[in-house]
């Protein structure tokens, strides 16, 4: 199985989760999420990790991390082990602890970032673990909110986005997370783009040219080309209608029909994406529907020279930005 692509740079910040073997606890006692978080503490003494916030719920984990020096994989290679160890030897087990390699997006460090973090404070109350989020003992929450102190977390950055007034930063963190209290409120991770960004679209753009020089060899990590190709896809479209004067529904949807040929064959060639994928984008249009429209394309391009000129010509700016 290949393993999960992993975005690692100095100052990246992350939401990483992991959860017990077949949904099954990963905490026993009170001494085990005490157990768990000196795990971090350690991690942090030898890594440098800043933790931003966490909630640990009894059969899985949510944390904010943030990687001054990257290494986020060996990071969470010394907690998880650390701790399954501890669990393993504790109540004589053995096996798996943990459902697979834990998961992570990088989150851009604005309103996403405080967004993502109310969703994973107000975990405890959607389940029924608490009334309010600051009665649930596992979390950070009441460290953003009141004058405890912790040796270990790191409140600056989401207060800061708040106010500069940590007083007023805090009331107004306090009102922002339990404004949303009784209201379901939308998972931040259906705006998360290809399954591991969140954040506005330069952010994105940053992020995929750091992992494009990061994974540009290697051929044995899942979700790279869907990733990749993803991106390209926006950057093929946007270039598209900028040329022929449209907007990208109107090539998306169909109502420019030359511009429409032009996103496809331009996508197919110089994309890793499929043809089930470019189907899915222009509105559901079959895997075979999108081969013929590769041919009539090149047949239309050797009788129409305008539009041979036109493709020849996005084929050649395209080629410039990703040589």
């Amino acid at each position: 199985m290949a393993r999960p692509l992993r975005i690692e740079y100095e100052g990246a910040v992350y939401h990483v989760t992991g959860r017990g073997n077949e949904r099954r606890k990963i905490y026993f006692t009170p001494a085990d999420y005490q157990k768990f978080i000196e795990y971090i503490k350690t991690s942090r003494d030898r890594y440098g990790i800043i933790l931003h916030a966490y909630v640990l719920m009894s059969n899985h984990y949510h944390l904010v991390i943030e990687t001054p020096d990257a290494g986020l994989s060996k990071a969470m290679h010394h907690i998880i082990s650390g701790y399954s160890m501890y669990i393993n030897k504790k109540r004589k087990r053995s096996g798996h602890l943990f459902q697979g390699r834990f998961k992570s997006i990088v989150v851009e460090k604005d309103s996403y970032l405080v967004e993502l973090s109310r969703y994973i404070h107000l975990n405890p109350v959607r389940a029924k673990m608490a009334e309010r989020p600051e009665d649930y003992p596992y979390s950070s929450y009441p460290y953003y909110i009141t004058k405890k102190k912790s040796d270990i977390l790191s409140t600056g950055l989401l207060l800061s986005l708040q106010s500069g007034d940590r007083r007023d930063a805090k009331r107004r963190y306090r009102d922002y997370v339990e404004s949303a209290i009784g209201d379901e409120i939308e998972n931040p991770y259906r705006k998360v783009y290809g399954g591991m960004i969140l954040g506005r679209t330069p952010f994105i753009k940053e992020v995929l040219k750091k992992l494009k020089r990061q994974y540009l060899h290697r051929e044995d990590i899942s979700q790279r080309r869907q990733l990749m190709g993803r991106y390209d896809m926006e950057e093929i479209i946007e270039l598209v209608a900028q040329e022929c004067g449209v907007t990208k529904d109107d090539i998306l949807k169909g109502r420019d029909r030359e511009a429409r040929k032009a996103a496809v064959y331009l996508t197919k060639k110089h994309t890793e994406v499929t043809n089930r994928e470019i189907g899915k984008w222009f509105g559901g249009v079959s895997y075979s529907a999108v081969s013929k429209v590769m041919e009539r394309t090149e047949q239309e391009m050797e009788a129409n020279g305008n539009m041979r000129r036109r493709i020849n010509r996005m084929n050649k700016k395209l080629s410039q930005v990703k040589g």
